[in-house]
């Protein structure tokens, strides 16, 4: 007896639907800051750049730990460290209580993700082809800014059904795994092996801690602080200690408990995440140069074009074909107040890279500060022409259903 492919989304368990709606509305709200501080960073950089990157690149912290760094390398390394450790927590209560807790239910937005994140780095390789260097950004177009794709999705079309924001929030948990497993791999030019094995030691101890249900935040501040400091030093970037934090934070009640810990530390670190760690990481790392010359390079380096046209192009192919293979191949199916217009929407939304993207192309092209200035500014221009896209779509799709609304 052939078995009925699943409806997606299937219907959520009470505490995972609290746990949605809080971190949509919190990730929603840090988008429009993080775009009020892009456009700062832009503003600034354009009427004075000489003293927008003397900020920039002023050094802080003790030379003596290895810690003497610029600020935009703090931001990296340690405030996005924030961020991943709430990806971590995302990444968890999915497998366990959310839309991946079962694999096969969570087909749709799993495919939909991995694809999202093959094709695109497909086709930036099939643009970027022969250009010097091209090879090592062949990851920047894989990632997908939650915060920004959600913010416009609520400011373009808040009526559109819930499932529509449960799908992007899903495939973005998969898409930052993938994307912290990317950094980890790909992007760890030397390592430190007893600070490494040091570090895991500690991160290690934190899971422990965490299994045996010890409490107490002035243990697992300090542990987690030198667990980020030893990873930092061993040559591993810092975020990855973030991730691995994140999914080793307990998601399970004890009977004493009202929230378990996973529950707990997002409601207090995500606002922290979203509302400042990304916002200074996006003012410190967005001010670019608009003039001729900078523009002028987004047509004329490949490398630039691969990011562009794997955002605006990969995305869309790679995240609305997965969602549409899995229903073909009968792994899934959309239920009813989902149409694949609607899908279509949202899989332009998966455009808008900015974060991981801006984190990856300066992992990459960092020693190169003029090819690194044009990868910037191609993912800009390519996360704008993806939110200007799927706001133009998501707005024909709200006046559609409610003239379908209007007629019955």
């Amino acid at each position: 007896m052939r078995r009925v492919a699943e409806k997606w989304p299937f219907r959520p368990t009470v505490r995972y639907a609290r746990t949605l709606a809080e971190a949509l509305r919190t990730e929603t709200i840090g988008g429009i800051v993080m775009l009020f501080a892009t456009v700062a960073a832009l503003v600034w950089a354009n009427v004075a750049y000489e003293s927008y990157a003397a900020l920039r690149d002023t050094k802080v912290g003790p030379e003596a730990l290895h810690l003497h760094l610029e600020l935009v390398k703090w931001a990296q390394n340690g405030l996005l460290t924030i961020f991943f450790f709430v990806a971590g927590l995302e990444v968890k209560e999915e497998f366990v209580h959310g839309e991946l807790s079962n694999l096969r239910k969570a087909a749709l937005p799993i495919l939909a993700a991995v694809a999202g994140m093959v094709v695109p780095a497909v086709i930036y390789l099939a643009v970027s082809w022969g250009a010097p260097d091209a090879a090592k950004g062949w990851a920047i177009p894989t990632a997908t800014d939650i915060a920004f794709a959600l913010a416009v999705l609520a400011v373009t079309a808040s009526a559109m059904p819930a499932a529509l924001r449960a799908f992007l929030l899903t495939c973005a948990v998969v898409d930052d795994l993938g994307a912290i497993t990317i950094i980890a791999i790909f992007y760890t030019d030397h390592l430190n092996l007893i600070a490494l094995a040091v570090g895991v030691a500690l991160i290690v101890l934190y899971g422990y801690l965490q299994h045996k249900r010890v409490k107490g935040m002035w243990i697992y501040v300090p542990l987690a602080l030198l667990a980020w400091y030893f990873v930092e030093i061993s040559g591993v970037h810092a975020t990855v200690a973030g991730v691995a934090l994140g999914l080793l934070t307990r998601v399970w009640t004890r009977d004493d408990e009202e929230r378990s810990p996973s529950e707990t530390a997002d409601h207090y670190v995500r606002p922290i995440s979203a509302g400042l760690a990304v916002p200074v990481f996006a003012f410190l790392s967005a001010g670019v140069r608009l003039d001729g010359s900078s523009l002028g390079m987004i047509f004329s380096d490949r490398v630039v074009l691969g990011v562009m046209a794997g955002l605006v192009i990969g995305k869309f192919l790679g995240v609305f074909g997965g969602a549409w293979l899995a229903v073909r191949l009968g792994l899934a199916r959309l239920s009813e107040e989902l149409q694949w217009r609607d899908m279509a929407a949202v899989s332009l939304l998966g455009g808008i890279g900015f974060t991981v993207s801006l984190l990856i192309g300066d992992l990459a092209y960092g020693s190169d500060p003029e090819r690194a200035e044009a990868v910037t500014t191609g993912i800009l221009a390519a996360s704008l022409i993806a939110s200007l896209l799927a706001a133009v779509l998501l707005h024909l799709r709200v006046r559609n259903r409610r003239s379908a609304l209007d007629d019955v």
